[in-house]
């Protein structure tokens, strides 16, 4: 086990924490008055049924633009952050003997916010002030009841727009976060490493020993974890878990599993291969392959970048890949051209990271044609933090369309047919980009051993 924050990281933080809360005064006052608002109410969410037909409620989600202020997921609060004004927050003082909301996990935001309490949500409404006030939540109800129904939808849409954008550049106390949280994922990753390599264990068994490692519950994870055996690495979100495991005599895990640190999530990925034969040792050299073109790739991050041109260099890196371990035949160029790439890497080379898994802010323009499923469109800038995650899979629907088409022949059919038990391999980490030499930090590599080969 790890723990969860240790005093020095915590006063750390803290410290980082009122120097963020100060920024970020500074920008939502700048965004508010640049659209003609006054205050803004940023609602921390409520409590979601799970069915319309039970009584069983989800654990909270907080809105992210809450969460950019507060690492509390209480329901029901309300941040009312009003130009020249202390940010005033508002707790629900009543609390359910059925439930708790998880304590904070600091109570640093004593010190940098007028904290008061309300019986009931909608007493909120009693205290907005004056002038022109915009309210962003997903409840649209508890906005009504504040008096701010007809501002909740499309009038506050370019507000919400230009406060998504201050998620884009993450402050000091963000990457600390950020780190953090990698630096817990690290328990679990190594911990699955370990067991893979020791012993079978079946999917289920791996995700509970991942959560135990990294001291978190399911719910507490930045997204449901990716723990795929074998074939089940072609679902590119596995998470129906099997129950069971079956000695192979080669078999392949992957792994894309985070940690949270006051909300913000590390989105970390891993594969390795045990085994022995042709097909263990081919697909071996296929997970090296991957680990390195994902160091290039990284390497390449600077300022001023395309992020998009990095994309389409990890499809020229994928070809290469594809023909050295005797995949596709013929050019790199005609192997990208026509298609035969997105076949067995079909998804984007990686997102913005955050508050949430696949944070907002960076999906400006509209991608290029083929690019479909890419997240990130944005030129890289100094303080953005997103993920580099290329991946070559054998996914049994896209193989048959290619099988089936004109770019058959480029494909050695019987190398694919061999390594399709094995899934796929995808190699992950997230990187804070900086004013520095070099220009990024890769805040996975600090606190996570390398990923591919035989372990």
């Amino acid at each position: 086990m790890i723990p969860v924050l240790d005093a020095e990281l915590d006063r750390h933080l803290d410290g980082l924490y009122a120097e963020h809360v100060a920024d970020l005064e500074r920008r939502y006052s700048q965004a508010l008055e640049a659209h003609g608002w006054d205050a803004v109410v940023l609602h921390s969410g409520s409590l979601v049924k799970r069915s319309a037909f039970d009584d069983q409620y989800w654990p909270l989600r907080p809105v992210p633009h809450w969460q950019h202020w507060l690492p509390l997921a209480e329901p029901d609060g309300a941040l009312v952050v009003r130009i020249g004004q202390r940010p005033k927050l508002w707790r629900l003082a009543a609390r359910s003997f059925w439930e708790r909301p998880p304590p904070p996990p600091t109570r640093a935001f004593l010190d940098v916010f007028d904290v008061d309490e309300v019986a009931d949500p909608a007493d909120v409404k009693l205290h907005l002030g004056g002038g022109r006030v915009a309210c962003i939540g997903e409840d649209r109800a508890r906005a009504a009841s504040w008096g701010l129904g007809a501002t909740a939808a499309s009038a506050t849409a370019p507000l919400a727009a230009a406060l998504d954008e201050l998620r884009v550049h993450k402050t000091p106390y963000e990457v600390a976060c950020l780190a953090e949280a990698n630096r817990r994922a690290r328990a679990g990753h190594e911990a699955l490493r370990s067991a893979f390599r020791e012993r079978d264990a079946s999917e289920l068994d791996l995700h509970l020993l991942y959560l135990g490692a990294t001291s978190q519950d399911d719910w507490e994870t930045p997204y449901k974890n990716i723990v795929a055996l074998d074939e089940n690495a072609a679902t590119l979100h596995h998470v129906a878990y099997g129950r069971r495991s079956e000695p192979r005599e080669a078999a392949s895990l992957l792994v894309d599993a985070g940690a949270t640190c006051r909300g913000y999530g590390a989105d970390v990925t891993r594969t390795w291969v045990k085994g022995s034969g042709a097909a263990a040792n081919a697909f071996a050299e296929l997970v090296a392959s991957v680990e390195a073109m994902q160091a290039r790739l990284c390497a390449a991050v600077r300022p001023g970048l395309s992020y998009e041109d990095l994309h389409d260099e990890s499809h020229r890196q994928t070809a290469a890949i594809l023909r050295d371990v005797g995949i596709v035949r013929g050019a790199v160029d005609e192997a990208v051209a026509r298609g035969v790439t997105r076949a067995f890497y079909p998804h984007g080379l990686g997102h913005s990271l955050g508050l949430q898994t696949h944070d907002v802010g960076c999906a400006l323009r509209q991608a290029r044609p083929g690019n479909a499923f890419l997240r990130n469109t944005r030129d890289v800038e100094v303080g953005q933090v997103f993920t580099i995650e290329p991946g070559i899979y054998f996914i049994e629907d896209l193989l048959e369309r290619l099988r089936a088409g004109p770019e058959a022949s480029l494909v050695d059919w019987k190398t694919v047919d061999a390594l399709t038990p094995l899934g796929g391999v995808r190699i992950e980490d997230d990187l804070q980009v900086t004013a520095g030499n070099p220009p990024t930090r890769n805040l996975t590599r600090e606190h996570l051993p390398t990923g591919g080969g035989l372990p």
